[in-house]
């Protein structure tokens, strides 16, 4: 337990002391690719869109589990259309910079240290969070997604491709990620297997950079091989 409180405070004070300046470290980091943040945020959710429309699965009502400074609030607003968002995070200052930019009508931001959902939600979205978290709290940071589902609610989870080149190099590159520890997509779906998900769906994106975005219509073709420099695993809560 000690061990994990220590993982958990420092992945706090890491985020509270990086929030005023994320997204330029972000950027920076992802240079490389020709793109910026905003570009791959909106790519996940029109990606994730694609997989709810093949459910026949609309939200009305999203967390955004470890929502940081919010950088996915506005393209899960415009393209999803929930009536509510609510984003959680331990980092209190990034919360903070989340409520300055992005605080509007339907969207909500608390720390989850503090905000106990109870199956509130039909779908759950996070992005880039498990590689943050230590192995032996993962499944706790699960439960709580789940608790805070409705009975057949959907998780979208995104994270980052330990098998994809780009990727490693990239998170070399990102001063977050000096500490994280990577999560395959077979580890992340048998991780939500074990605590009472059923996985629907999986997928890679993001093969191509910018100098090659020509042939980003091919990515919906090679999405089945586990290359691209991130995947996203849609599993429903059971019950």
């Amino acid at each position: 337990m000690g061990l994990q409180n220590t993982s958990r405070q420092r992945n706090q004070e890491l985020f509270d002391r990086s929030a005023p300046h994320y997204q330029s470290v972000l950027n920076r980091a992802l240079a490389p690719s020709g793109e910026a943040s905003d570009y791959c945020a909106r790519a996940r959710v029109e990606w994730l869109q694609r997989q709810l429309r093949g459910l026949a699965f609309a939200p009305s009502s999203v967390l955004d589990y470890g929502c940081g400074i919010g950088g996915s609030v506005p393209f899960l607003k415009e393209i999803l259309h929930p009536r509510r968002i609510l984003g959680v995070d331990i980092s209190s200052e990034s919360l903070h910079q989340a409520r300055q930019e992005h605080g509007e009508k339907g969207v909500e931001f608390a720390n989850c240290d503090q905000y106990f959902a109870h199956s509130e939600f039909n779908l759950a979205f996070c992005n880039g969070v498990f590689h943050h978290i230590a192995p032996a709290e993962r499944a706790s940071a699960l439960r709580y997604v789940h608790d805070s589902l409705s009975p057949g609610g959907i998780f979208a989870l995104w994270e980052n491709n330990p098998y994809n080149p780009a990727t490693r190099y990239l998170m070399g590159q990102c001063e977050f990620d000096d500490e994280a520890i990577s999560i395959t997509c077979r580890e992340a779906r048998k991780l939500l297997i074990n605590n009472g998900f059923v996985v629907l769906h999986s997928s890679s994106y993001f093969y191509f950079p910018r100098w090659l975005k020509w042939l980003r219509g091919l990515e919906p073709t090679l999405s089945h091989l586990p290359l691209g420099a991130q995947y996203l695993v849609v599993a429903r809560k059971c019950g």
